[in-house]
């Protein structure tokens, strides 16, 4: 089974979930750059840093994405880095000189996840100007267009709504070909059209079965209409354990230790995203109190259970048209490389009785 693995990089303090519930996790350099160098030995392929400026829902501390990934690229050798921006507060074309940089650091292990932004806090409290929601995503499309016309052109023109380019060169070009992967979230309308347009992987929230089937097949469609074909990754929140029923009891626990607060706080904060589109469909539209606590749905996409019950719901996901697993998890120190020796193998495993078994079919 081709699927790849990516976890959150915890580059903000609080965990993966809104709750007070003790967490064996840090957020600080020394903690992520053990952490990776763990994380690629037990089979992981991906890592993303995400993108906080205030404090928000218990992220007090934040370590810059950008930064955080470049400071990682040496001490790691096989771990694709991705670094998520928000447009709006970066400029496409010094993205592409840093991502450029980045990625001749890492031997091209650079990746960027363009975020169109959810929290207006975090564009007002810098006087930027905030834009309604389809409009964030239009300017996102022409950042990432801007970006790969800077990254694969010797000299790049571009006149935008948002951006101007009047003749940007960047050197020395990405060693990724044709360009560093470009990753974008978004359940909404806008978000799908424009990652049928410009992305090269659709992240999704966390989400049932039938939601994801949904999503994948709407988006592969508008990519066919563009000539485009575009990978999915899919975000979880992962408890494994012994027994099915000890993963249950910890996903109660950190339900009932919430942070009431801060995922009240977080709720008003993501009117501004989905559920404020004329379809009422994005981020969050659908999300409850439970599902806040993790703050990307991951408690949907429903990794609790016990190795092999994981492995196999992986494995539906996979059948499903998934490409990628974005793994959180609540004790990053233990939960992270024990999924990376016992769930790993076992998807793993999965694919290679399935080609075992059709072999002896065909023959």
């Amino acid at each position: 089974m081709d699927i790849k693995f990516a976890y959150w990089i915890p580059n903000v303090s609080g965990g993966l979930v809104v709750s007070k519930i003790p967490q064996r996790t840090d957020w600080t350099y020394d903690y992520n750059a053990q952490l990776a160098q763990t994380a690629e030995q037990v089979g992981f392929d991906y890592a993303l840093a995400q993108a906080r400026f205030i404090a928000s829902y218990g992220a007090e501390y934040q370590l810059e994405a950008l930064t955080t990934v470049a400071a990682l690229a040496p001490v790691t050798q096989k771990l694709k880095l991705i670094a998520a921006v928000h447009p709006g507060l970066w400029h496409p074309g010094v993205v592409a000189k840093m991502g450029s940089s980045i990625d001749a650091i890492s031997s091209g292990r650079f990746c960027l996840n363009v975020v169109s932004g959810w929290f207006k806090d975090e564009f007002t409290i810098y006087g930027e100007h905030w834009l309604d929601h389809d409009e964030r995503y239009r300017r996102s499309e022409e950042f990432i267009r801007v970006l790969k016309g800077m990254w694969t052109e010797e000299e790049f023109h571009f006149k935008g709504d948002f951006y101007r380019i009047n003749g940007g060169w960047v050197k020395p070009k990405p060693v990724s070909s044709p360009h560093p992967e470009i990753f974008q979230g978004g359940n909404s309308k806008a978000a799908r059209r424009m990652a049928s347009r410009v992305s090269d992987w659709y992240f999704m929230n966390g989400n049932t079965l039938e939601g994801v089937r949904e999503q994948i097949e709407e988006v592969s469609a508008l990519a066919r209409q563009e000539g485009r074909k575009i990978k999915f990754g899919l975000n979880a929140f992962i408890l494994v354990r012994d027994t099915e029923a000890q993963a249950h009891a910890v996903l109660e626990e950190i339900i009932a230790k919430a942070d009431v607060e801060a995922v009240h706080g977080f709720g008003e904060a993501v009117k501004q995203a989905g559920a404020s589109t004329r379809e009422r469909q994005g981020m969050w539209a659908n999300s409850n109190f439970s599902d806040l606590v993790q703050y990307n749905d991951g408690f949907k996409t429903g990794l609790i259970g016990t190795a092999e019950q994981v492995a196999d719901r992986i494995r539906q996901y996979y059948e499903l048209g998934v490409d990628l697993i974005l793994g959180g998890f609540l004790h990053y120190t233990d939960d992270l490389p024990a999924f990376g020796q016992t769930v790993i193998p076992l998807v793993r495993e999965i694919e290679a009785h399935r080609r075992t078994s059709e072999e002896l079919v065909v023959a």
